[in-house]
């Protein structure tokens, strides 16, 4: 293969970039570590540095000392000379005996997962060295406080059962662990919700879980993945809340629930009831967990979900019915616009009154209380197709909530919403909406 001539450009007055492809190859990678390699031997007074890459290199000169066009003159003809020359390799095989099992090769490996353990799966020593099994449940949440949340009638009963119901499973996993390692089994209570890894590009704005409930609850039996992605009960559907416990006991497996059995119709009234489009619409992601492959709509940008769950923004495209935001802003189309849209949200909403109750979250600057506002993709899907039109029914005709001076939410019509907003002063309103 003959690699197209390659593109120079100078980088202020010191530098030359040199791309050899736009793509690696092994032919440019040869091609690029001959030149440098050559370029190094003729120690050309003036060039102070040699930096080869994938499929490009840089030179870094003195131009008091060597003339640019010079150096790339001389650059060139080195392409010309010995850029495709045959590169030959002296190769050999080295057996290495291998001893599975051992002290160093865990420690090894314990090393790598801290640093490269993929947080959706389900890995059990990433989070228990020894760890053999884990053990599953799921807690429903109250049935008529979801109702009067969905419907907008009550906005305080269901946030102060969910808070409560994350605090009580917790409690659970705990008390299990601790029963565990009682009985001599060292073991790792998860915490519910919002405690994420801090060794991710991003640390805990990743919000990327240690080990993952759901994952855990598919595969072990105690639900299937919806649509949505949520995890859905025979009984209670996906208004759940998961608790996981990872101990260093040989426990008896569950097997998953026969996929015959899952009531997923494909409605698609979790998508309906998202605002943030969260759930690509065609694509979807599969895992193997077990040698068993599950599947659910793929779920983009999670930014998607921060700006529109946490409370910022929340007015459906008709302007007819929002979650429990009283937030306007407008949500992004593309993936990348959401960071920004959500760093603007969240500044332009600290001016807004404090809403009472709500939980702190670590991800919030200041430590600021959020309050829950959606969750309407879980909240809607019930195992009985039509309680999940009337639960949607239920959200979409509810009305538009706005913030009263004292804090409080309120759900009104869209027009007396509109009037609301305008009878506000600009740096009131421009908490709510883009002025």
């Amino acid at each position: 293969m003959t690699l197209a001539p390659a593109r120079y450009s100078f980088g202020a007055d010191e530098h030359i970039f040199v791309e050899l492809s736009e793509s690696m190859s092994l032919e440019a990678f040869f091609k690029g570590m001959s030149i440098t390699s050559a370029l190094s031997r003729l120690a050309i007074p003036g060039v102070t540095e040699v930096c080869p890459a994938n499929a490009s290199y840089q030179v870094r000169f003195d131009p008091d000392v060597v003339k640019p066009n010079d150096l790339l003159q001389l650059l060139q003809s080195l392409e010309s000379v010995i850029g495709n020359a045959e590169v030959e390799l002296d190769t050999r095989i080295i057996e290495i005996p291998v001893f599975y099992n051992d002290p160093w090769t865990n420690e090894t490996m314990a090393r790598f997962r801290e640093r490269h353990q993929d947080p959706s799966s389900t890995d059990l020593q990433y989070v228990l060295p020894g760890a053999k099994s884990a053990v599953t449940f799921a807690v429903p949440l109250d049935k008529e406080k979801i109702e009067r949340y969905l419907s907008k009638e009550d906005h305080a009963s269901h946030q102060e059962d969910n808070v409560h119901t994350n605090f009580f499973v917790t409690g659970l996993a705990v008390g299990l662990a601790t029963y565990l390692d009682q009985h001599g089994h060292p073991s790792y209570a998860r915490a519910v919700n919002t405690v994420y890894r801090r060794d991710t590009p991003r640390g805990m704005l990743d919000f990327m879980p240690d080990i993952s409930h759901r994952y855990l609850a598919v595969r072990s039996g105690v639900g299937w993945f919806g649509l949505s992605g949520n995890v859905i009960t025979k009984t209670h559907g996906a208004a759940v809340i998961l608790g996981s416990v990872v101990t260093t006991a040989e426990l008896e497996p569950t097997e998953p629930l026969p996929p015959e059995e899952k009531y997923c119709d494909e409605c698609k009234l979790c998508m309906a009831s998202c605002l943030s489009g969260l759930m690509h619409k065609k694509e979807q992601t599969t895992v193997t967990m077990g040698g068993v492959e599950f599947s659910y709509s793929k779920r983009r940008i999670y930014h998607r979900c921060d700006l529109v769950c946490g409370g910022f923004t929340g007015l459906a495209k008709n302007g007819k019915w929002s979650t429990w935001s009283p937030g306007r802003f407008p949500i992004p189309r593309k993936e990348e616009e959401f960071e920004l849209a959500l760093g603007k949200a969240i500044m332009n909403t600290w001016g807004r009154p404090e809403i009472e109750g709500g939980f702190h979250h670590p991800a919030m600057p200041g430590w600021r209380k959020i309050n829950l506002t959606c969750g309407n993709c879980q909240l809607i899907c019930h195992p009985d197709l039509e309680e999940r039109k009337r639960r949607y029914k239920l959200l979409t005709k509810g009305g538009v909530v706005v913030q009263m001076a004292d804090g409080s939410l309120k759900a009104v019509s869209p027009e007396i919403a509109e009037k609301h907003l305008a009878e506000m002063s600009p740096e009131q309103r421009a908490c709510y909406e883009e002025v």
